[in-house]
């Protein structure tokens, strides 16, 4: 009887341990995987949004990085009045859909680096659930931007070379990578490779270092766990200026390596190219060029960017928390209301750039000599190669 009692204890407690030991290590699979798939989502939605928002500005901008021509914003403002004139609206989005290919992949990878990294330093550094200090949170974003740049960089190439030609030159982006391998070799889909991932490491690390320590700062200061949505733009807009200025001597050099083959340009290094800007454009003016701009461009960006990756994120675990019902309930809503803020935004935008168009237009067509630095597309829509000068 003793034994019989002795061996039910033991089959009691055999079946009371086995199932938590089956199931454990499956549930925290899959929650890694959830949480894998949602930086991978927040970080896409991300730059999708950011990029779209800035694309007239940023197309504006390469142009004027790929010109010997002076940059001021009464003159990147009549380029882009001479752009909506003969190409259209829509023109001054011209490329996003090659941003789009690039950037979607980029940040998704990017975003998402960033977390896995964050928690591979903690757990090094025995910070495994806190914030981490000031030299690893650097780290983690230098890592996260090398790692992304590393895996999309021909469509960086790509998106560059649509920004600065004419439709009739590239008529889509397969059509870029086949005549950019045929005509100058696949070599050319890296040109310019060294300059960004110099440039990316003080970037990213920049950028992520300052988002994350401002977040941590008012987290102590305020007492309270999260930023608001504004707050989080605020946070992001700071750190895209800090990070864009730093890196962006390198940013100029890149662009101009990757359009060489389109603008008569050969550029062998980054010292040669860097040697070559100072010669004809001066330090300054050269390798800042488009710096102000940038100062407009980037905060809206990189803010809209990291709040935007914060709050689907947000959204993302609380619908994984709730039943199938209000899940579908509260993200029908959140698309509604995100839909109707994003329509809003653009119908604000394309009036105020129609009004600003329409302002004063003889002002803006008085010399055409204004513009000769630029490709001729610009200009007056076609592509004409004999036109373009020597940088």
């Amino acid at each position: 009887m003793g034994n019989g009692v002795r061996e039910g204890q033991v089959d009691f407690k055999r079946q009371d341990v086995e199932p938590v030991t089956s199931t454990h290590l499956p549930s925290e699979d899959n929650q890694e995987k959830k949480k894998v798939l949602n930086s991978l989502m927040s970080g896409a939605l991300a730059g999708a949004v950011a990029k779209t928002a800035v694309a007239p500005l940023d197309r504006t901008k390469i142009m004027f990085q790929v010109s010997s021509k002076r940059f001021s914003a009464k003159e990147a403002y009549r380029l882009i009045y001479r752009t909506y004139l003969n190409e259209g609206f829509w023109s001054l989005w011209r490329g996003n859909s090659a941003t789009m290919v690039r950037v979607i992949p980029y940040a998704a990878i990017q975003f998402c680096a960033h977390e896995e990294y964050k928690q591979l330093l903690g757990s090094y550094y025995g910070f495994q659930g806190k914030a981490l200090t000031p030299f690893p949170r650097f780290i983690a974003g230098s890592l996260a931007g090398t790692t992304a740049a590393m895996l999309t960089y021909p469509l960086d190439m790509v998106r560059a070379r649509m920004a600065v030609t004419p439709k009739e030159m590239y008529s889509n982006i397969v059509h870029v990578f086949i005549r950019i391998s045929r005509e100058e070799g696949l070599k050319t889909l890296y040109r310019g490779f060294t300059p960004t991932i110099l440039g990316v490491i003080p970037y990213a690390g920049l950028s992520f270092f300052t988002y994350e320590t401002l977040k941590k700062l008012h987290a102590d200061h305020s007492g309270k766990l999260q930023p608001s949505p504004p707050e989080r733009l605020l946070f992001g807009a700071c750190a895209g200026l800090i990070g864009q200025s730093a890196s962006y001597p390198l940013d100029v050099v890149r662009r101009r390596m990757q359009t060489a083959g389109v603008m008569g340009h050969t550029y062998s290094s980054i010292l040669l190219t860097m040697q070559e800007i100072i010669r004809e454009e001066g330090l300054i003016r050269g390798l800042y060029k488009g710096l102000s701009m940038n100062w407009v461009k980037g905060p809206i960006a990189v803010g809209i960017s990291f709040t935007t990756f914060d709050l689907t994120q947000i959204l993302l675990r609380k619908l994984q928390h709730s039943t199938n019902v209000e899940r579908w309930k509260h993200l029908a809503d959140t698309i509604k209301s995100f839909t109707r803020k994003i329509f809003r935004f653009l119908k604000k935008l394309i009036r105020v750039l129609s009004n600003l168009l329409r302002k004063r237009p003889g002002a803006f067509l008085t010399s055409s000599r204004r513009y000769s630095q630029f490709p001729s597309f610009a200009l007056q829509g076609k592509w004409k190669k004999r036109e373009i000068p020597s940088l």
